[in-house]
């Protein structure tokens, strides 16, 4: 699966911006990490379709989607949720919900993963 290593400047700075302000709709995602079982947190922006929330990976086969693979019981914000991938034929509604909610940044990684397998999709159950 395809993976767009997003920039120094994004993870080192914008990220951290994005946590701290919730700007650009974003929140605090958190997961464990596979090998160290730290915590990892990052910005994500979480669409709700048919009372359902949803995480989107924009950038294809991240870190944090393959921690969620390895242990899918995040945090978002101070929820806990279990997170279960969706099928690729099934994407289609929950990214179409997402792109105008995250807004233009995330057209290029589109253009450039335009296949849905390409942005693996988890739907959110509120857990213990």
């Amino acid at each position: 699966m395809a993976y767009l290593k997003p920039p120094w400047f994004v993870r080192t700075l914008v990220n951290r911006i994005a946590m701290a302000t919730g700007i650009g709709h974003s929140q605090t995602l958190t997961v464990t990490t596979r090998v160290s079982k730290q915590h990892q947190q990052i910005p994500v922006v979480v669409p709700e379709v048919d009372g359902v929330k949803y995480l989107v990976s924009t950038r294809g086969e991240s870190e944090w989607v393959r921690n969620i693979r390895a242990n899918p019981r995040v945090t978002l914000g101070k929820s806990s949720y279990l997170a279960a991938e969706v099928p690729v034929a099934q994407r289609a509604p929950v990214i179409a919900a997402y792109r105008p909610l995250a807004g233009k940044v995330v057209e290029g990684y589109f253009r450039d993963l335009p296949d849905d397998a390409d942005h693996p999709v988890f739907a959110l159950t509120p857990g213990e």
